[in-house]
C-alpha cells in the first residue's frame, strides 16, 4: 500500500517531466554561454566558419580595430559576412532574459559600440553583392546547370567567331566609308550578298556583267526584271531597289551591323548630350529604344536585348527595394554618384580604346554579353524573388 510520501514524489516527478526546461535550467549557468572576447553572456551571438561564437558588437569592435576578417580566437579567416546565429540567440534570450536585457541597455548607451556596429554592418552590406556574385559563379564545385550551359555556349561561340573572323574581309575594305560610284564589281557582289542568303542566287549574273558602282546606280526595276539579271521574284527586286535607294541617299553602303557603325563619322554634340543623359540615368531604356528601332531588321537579336533590359530593370528594382527595407535611403545619392563615376569611367575607357580593339575581341565580348547575359540575369531574378519570399515568410 502506497503512502502519502510516495504520492508526493510521483507528482513531483510528473511535474518535472511536463516542464523539462525547469528541471535542467538550474544546471545551466551564464558562463556556458559566454563570449570569448568580453567573457560576458553572448548578445546577438555570431558564429564564424570555424565554429566559434562571439557577441555581435565584440566582433564589430575586433574588425574595426584590426581590419582583419579572421576569428579573434583561432585566427581562421571567415568567408562572406558573418550572420547572427538565430537559434543560439533565441535560446539564450529565453534562458537568461534579464541578463540579456541589462546587456542590451549597456550596449545601446555606449556610443563607440553603436558606431562600430554601424560601420561593421555597412561593410557587410557592401560585401553582399560581391559575395553573392562569387557564390553564383562558384556556388558548387564543378558549377551548376547554368555554368555548364554557359561554358558550352561560350566554346561554340568562340569557334564560330574564329571561323567568321578568318573568313571576313579586312576592316579597311568595309564599304561604309567608300563611295558607291567607286565600288568594283567584286564590291557590288559583296554588297548584294549582305542583303541576305537569297541574294546569292544572283551573284554570278552580276559578276558576269561586271556591274560596278557607277553602273549599279543607273539600274532600274525594269532592267533588274529583264535579261541579263532576270530577277523574277518581285520581293527580291523590291529589296534590292530599297537598299540601292538608301545607298544613293547616303553615298555609301548603309551600315547593317555594329562594326560598320564603328566606321561611320562621329555623332553630333546634340546626339552626344542625349546619349550621355540616358546613359547615366536611363541606361536600360537606351538599350531598349535601340533594340526597338531594329525590331523588324534583327528579329532575335532585338528581342534578346529588350528581354535583357527588362531583367536588368527588375534587378535594379530589387536593389532599391533592399535599400528602402534597410532604411538606407540616405545612402542613395552616394550610391548614385559612385555608379555614375563607375559607368562614366568605363564609358570613357571604351571610347578611348574602341578604335584600337580588334574586331575578333569585340565579337567575343559583344555576342557573349548579348546572348548569355539574359540567361545569367534570369537566374539572378529568380534568386532575388526567392530571397524576397523568404524575408516575407
Amino acid at each position: 500500500m502506497e503512502g502519502p510520501q510516495d504520492n508526493h514524489q510521483d507528482a513531483t516527478s510528473l511535474n518535472k517531466l511536463d516542464d523539462p526546461l525547469q528541471s535542467t535550467s538550474p544546471q545551466i549557468s551564464v558562463s556556458e554561454f559566454s563570449c570569448h572576447c568580453c567573457y560576458d553572456i553572448l548578445v546577438n551571438p555570431t558564429t564564424l566558419n570555424c565554429g566559434h561564437s562571439f557577441c555581435r558588437h565584440c566582433l564589430a569592435l575586433w574588425w574595426v580595430s584590426s581590419k582583419k576578417t579572421e576569428c579573434p580566437e583561432c585566427r581562421e579567416k571567415w568567408e562572406g559576412f558573418p550572420k547572427v546565429n538565430i537559434l543560439l540567440r533565441d535560446a539564450i534570450e529565453k534562458l537568461f532574459p534579464d541578463a540579456i536585457r541589462i546587456r542590451l541597455e549597456d550596449i545601446q548607451q555606449n556610443n563607440d559600440v553603436v558606431q562600430s556596429l554601424t560601420v561593421f554592418q555597412k561593410y557587410g552590406n557592401d560585401q553582399m553583392p560581391v559575395a553573392a556574385n562569387a557564390g553564383r559563379v562558384n556556388q558548387r564545385r564543378g558549377g551548376g546547370f547554368f555554368s555548364g550551359v554557359l561554358t558550352a555556349l561560350t566554346a561554340v561561340a568562340v569557334v564560330l567567331l574564329v571561323y567568321h573572323w578568318s573568313s571576313r574581309e579586312a576592316e579597311h575594305d568595309l564599304l561604309v566609308h567608300k563611295a558607291v560610284a567607286k565600288w568594283t564589281a567584286e564590291e557590288v557582289v559583296l554588297w548584294l550578298e549582305q542583303l541576305g542568303p537569297w541574294a546569292s542566287l544572283y551573284r554570278d549574273r552580276f559578276l558576269s556583267e561586271r556591274v560596278n558602282g557607277r553602273l549599279l546606280l543607273t539600274l532600274t526595276e525594269e532592267e533588274f526584271s529583264g535579261a541579263p539579271f532576270t530577277i523574277e521574284n518581285s520581293s527580291h527586286r523590291r529589296a534590292i531597289l530599297m537598299e540601292l535607294e538608301r545607298a544613293k541617299a547616303l553615298g555609301v553602303k548603309p551600315p547593317q551591323n555594329l562594326w560598320e557603325y564603328k566606321h561611320l563619322r562621329e555623332p553630333t554634340w546634340k546626339q552626344w548630350r542625349e546619349f550621355l543623359v540616358k546613359y547615366s540615368f536611363l541606361p536600360y531604356q537606351l538599350i531598349a529604344e535601340f533594340a526597338w528601332d531594329w525590331l523588324e531588321v534583327h528579329y532575335w537579336t532585338s528581342r534578346f536585348l529588350i528581354v535583357n533590359a527588362m531583367l536588368l530593370s527588375v534587378l535594379e528594382f530589387f536593389s532599391f527595394w533592399r535599400i528602402w527595407s534597410r532604411s538606407e535611403l540616405k545612402t542613395v545619392p552616394q550610391r548614385m554618384w559612385s555608379h555614375f563615376w563607375k559607368v562614366s569611367t568605363q564609358g570613357l575607357f571604351v571610347a578611348m580604346f574602341w578604335p584600337l580593339i580588334p574586331q575578333f575581341v569585340c565579337n567575343c565580348l559583344f555576342y557573349w554579353a548579348l546572348y548569355f547575359n539574359p540567361i545569367i540575369n534570369i537566374d539572378l531574378v529568380v534568386k532575388e524573388v526567392r530571397r524576397l519570399e523568404t524575408q516575407v515568410l
